[in-house]
């Protein structure tokens, strides 16, 4: 048996299996700097991407309305005046009153109307010679604050 070990530094062979075995996982130390750094991205990058698809649906309320605008644009151009309040968004479908619009379009101005990103109909308000075009917001309620407030034509514009 002394032979077999004869040449065979035991010391050296130790030393490398050890350093086989510890090369195959990773310490407890580095999957913790890893954690940290992944929950610092997380810390930076959600709070943007949480407010990004509430501005997406803003910026396409807007986009709607301007579609909708360049409909009463056209009303206006073939009447020489824009649908009244009571008459509303309706009025771009089929002519409200006959005798008040001579001059109304064979086609639809619209083919239907659109709804806001929270599938609630927009509000049309005649000023004078003027218009706007007022979406509730995502609370779809008259007023609200800061993402939940009304999103009006005329504010989407500047």
């Amino acid at each position: 048996m002394i032979k077999f070990l004869k040449g065979f530094n035991v010391t050296k062979g130790l030393i490398k299996m050890r350093k086989k075995m510890t090369k195959k996982a990773f310490s407890l130390l580095e999957l913790l700097v890893v954690i940290l750094i992944l929950g610092l991205l997380a810390a930076f990058v959600a709070p943007n991407l949480i407010g990004a698809g509430e501005k997406a649906k803003r910026d396409l309320v807007c986009s709607q309305m301007s579609s909708i605008a360049q409909a009463l644009k056209m009303f206006k151009l073939d009447n020489g005046m824009y649908p009244d309040t009571e008459e509303g968004l309706n009025a771009l479908l089929s002519n409200p009153d006959a005798d008040k619009y001579p001059n109304y379009s064979t086609q639809p101005y619209l083919e239907k109307i659109p709804k806001d990103s929270w599938r609630t109909p927009f509000v049309y308000v005649k000023n004078g010679n003027d218009f706007d075009i007022i979406s509730l917001g995502s609370d779809r309620k008259e007023g609200g604050d800061a993402e939940a407030s009304d999103i009006y034509y005329s504010k989407c514009q500047k």
